[in-house]
């Protein structure tokens, strides 16, 4: 609306208007539901969650077989100390192993098992049939794209933030 000034909250900061409340509401209930949806399919089908697919899946596409433990926190976007416990729980399970870095004593290599690789092609199986029929699904190809280059986008933004 042209000469539209949003309203204000107490401390006079701008609320969002009406297009980028409902943009955010819809983005959000989306995230949330296709992540509960996600999560219950991985953990039903494969004793899996979805952020233990997401660390298999990185793993399983690691240059070198494997990655430091620093470079996966980044790589996945989790604090250092939960991802420690959670590579021991994946560790437990005989999906990952951890080894001292042969280039720096210092780091700890974190690699897929065989049983892992097994079990994140298993799981990437399922992931892409979800995907594909809740979310991707409903969309045309040309959307798809759009919503692939504005995802880019915020996050490039937000990284650079």
């Amino acid at each position: 609306m042209p000469g539209f000034l949003p309203r204000r909250t107490a401390r006079g900061a701008p609320e969002l208007d009406r297009a980028e409340h409902k943009s955010w509401q819809n983005y959000l209930a989306t995230v949330l539901r296709m992540t509960v949806l996600l999560n219950r399919q991985l953990t039903d089908t494969h004793r899996l969650s979805l952020a233990d697919v997401q660390l298999l899946d990185l793993l399983d596409h690691a240059r070198d077989g494997g990655m430091q433990m620093g470079d996966l926190a980044d790589a996945s976007a989790t604090p250092s100390s939960w991802l420690t416990r959670h590579i021991k729980r994946l560790e437990d399970r005989g999906l990952v192993g951890r080894e001292v870095s042969p280039h720096d004593r210092r780091c700890v290599l974190v690699t897929l098992t065989g049983l892992g690789r097994t079990v994140v092609e298993q799981a990437m199986i399922t992931y892409a049939n979800s995907v594909r029929t809740h979310f991707l699904g409903p969309l045309t190809r040309p959307q798809i794209a759009a919503m692939a280059t504005t995802c880019r986008q915020i996050r490039e933004a937000m990284l650079t933030a």
